[in-house]
């Protein structure tokens, strides 16, 4: 028989949780179970688009629809380079950073971090914006140095990749930062004095035992930079306009508000965010068992 303080306890948890549970039900589960029940749906005009449109249970029609567009799948093509490229640059330069600033050489530290965490508080559309002047030709100082002395260069149209691996990587290096450098911090110095002692130089102890056992942290950084890659979104829509390359379905999230707001067609939008989020849940496995296996050898 459960006692008092036992039930007072259940209560009091279920007092605190209930917040954060109804805002997931109302932010997650709710939008993902609508999407879901519109994704199998699709609309259709009648009279040769006089008589309305009704509204038609297509089951995995707009599914197989979706995977049978190649502009669908290149979006996918896109985000594998996008990952490839940009998850090594943020995570490899994050955490040099943070040993850099955890090193016993390292001087100005509370400067350094505020300078790098800064750009990450700045809004994603307004670094893109930001980024979209210096990539605008005739206008931008960097593409003048680029180009030639009339600044014709248009970096987003020639590199549409390189261009949003930068802005990203300038937003969200120092965040990782900050995590990193954190994680440093819960490193027992007596381990790091003993590897002094036993004759490490500095780069062995930042790489041989430093980063091994913040390896948790890099995982956890590395999962959510995936999943955050697979989403993107803000840069190519803002960079759209200044590159030739970036198209409405250059990604799989820009082809999925483009068969919504400029199709019509909610129902495909829908199939396509729910694909979109399983390959995120799938890449996010994919990562989780090799870092469980990496860390069980």
């Amino acid at each position: 028989m459960t006692s008092p303080a036992a039930r007072n306890q259940r209560r009091s948890a279920a007092l605190f949780l209930a917040p954060f549970l109804l805002l997931f039900v109302a932010t997650t589960i709710a939008p993902l179970a609508y999407s879901t029940w519109l994704s199998l749906f699709s609309e259709r005009s009648s009279g040769l688009g006089f008589g309305g449109t009704e509204r038609l249970f297509v089951g995995l029609g707009n599914y197989t629809k979706a995977l049978g567009d190649s502009t669908f799948r290149g979006g996918f093509v896109t985000i594998v380079a996008y990952i490839a490229v940009y998850v090594p640059i943020m995570i490899g330069a994050a955490l040099v950073i943070s040993l850099l600033l955890d090193s016993g050489l390292a001087v100005a530290r509370r400067f350094f971090q505020m300078a790098l965490f800064l750009p990450h508080a700045v809004p994603g559309l307004i670094a893109s914006l930001i980024w979209l002047y210096l990539y605008t030709p005739s206008l931008s100082p960097v593409a003048a140095w680029l180009g030639d002395s009339h600044g014709e260069a248009n970096i987003a149209s020639s590199s549409p990749l390189l261009s949003v691996v930068n802005i990203a990587a300038w937003q969200w290096i120092g965040y990782n930062v900050v995590i990193f450098y954190a994680a440093l911090q819960a490193v027992p110095r007596e381990v790091l004095e003993a590897a002094r002692v036993d004759g490490a130089s500095r780069v062995q102890q930042a790489f041989r035992i430093k980063t091994p056992l913040i390896m948790p942290a890099v995982i956890m950084a590395t999962l959510f930079t995936i999943i955050g890659s697979v989403q993107l979104f803000t840069e190519p829509k803002i960079l759209a306009p200044v590159s030739t390359t970036i198209t409405n379905a250059w990604t799989p999230n820009l082809f999925a508000q483009d068969a919504a707001f400029s199709q019509n067609d909610y129902g495909l939008a829908a199939a396509a965010s729910i694909l979109i989020a399983a390959a995120a849940a799938s890449m996010s496995f994919l990562v989780m068992r090799i870092a469980s296996r990496r860390s069980a050898s």
